[in-house]
């Protein structure tokens, strides 16, 4: 990519590297907790409310070529539940690892005269900035990759009921009685006919058996 633009080493994702001096080798190892951006995560899905705590510890070490970035991000991820559509939280653990490279020098760390000449080889690229280096865009990316694209409450949630949309975690034993489609038009004219028309039916039967016996 582009080199960064113009970071602020006020932005609490903005990092310096200036205590390493460009000497390979040189560590430094920083903790911070900062408010999670906005749409950290899977839009729509699940993901780390804006402004929430984000615990970060990371390891900077200098290397030839830039800075290499090596860390985790501990923070409380929010969603849904696909099955059962239920809020649910879920505690989110995301490592990472990026070369931030000096924007005067190559992959084998030998100086170049102008960043960007070869716009391919830069395309994935994260550059520093007078020592500077935003870990945003590596933190959304290791975010989503550490996030489940189909969140669950539990792995074994039933869901909901299919016919009434009841949720089955709720009442274990919910379900509906299978009628055969044969007969459900026979049901249907049962429950419509009244005691009385059920009393005629039956003596005209009656009457009808009597009759079959006399002609007999």
């Amino acid at each position: 990519m582009a080199l960064n633009a113009r970071l602020d080493h006020r932005n609490p994702l903005v990092f310096d590297t200036h205590e390493l001096g460009r000497r390979p080798g040189a560590l430094q190892r920083l903790t911070r907790t900062v408010d999670a951006p906005k749409d950290l995560g899977i839009k729509g899905v699940i993901g780390v409310p804006e402004g929430a705590p984000v615990e970060l510890e990371l390891r900077l070490e200098s290397v030839m070529e830039g800075v290499l970035v090596t860390g985790t991000a501990r923070a409380a991820a929010e969603g849904e539940c696909v099955r059962c559509l239920e809020p649910l939280k879920q505690e989110l653990e995301a490592e990472f690892q990026e070369m931030f490279s000096y924007p005067d020098a190559d992959d084998r760390g030998r100086v170049i005269a102008e960043p960007g000449d070869d716009a391919e080889d830069d395309e994935d690229r994260l550059f520093l900035e007078d020592g500077l280096f935003d870990l945003e865009p590596v933190l959304r990316d290791a975010v989503v990759l550490a996030l489940p694209m189909q969140p669950v409450c539990r792995e074994d949630c039933p869901g909901l009921c299919a016919e009434c949309g009841v949720r089955l975690a709720d009442d274990p034993d919910h379900h509906h009685d299978a009628v055969d489609i044969r007969w459900a038009a026979l049901q249907g004219l049962a429950g419509t006919m009244k005691d009385g028309e059920k009393d005629e039916m039956s003596g005209a039967e009656a009457e009808a058996g009597v009759d079959e016996k006399q002609e007999k």
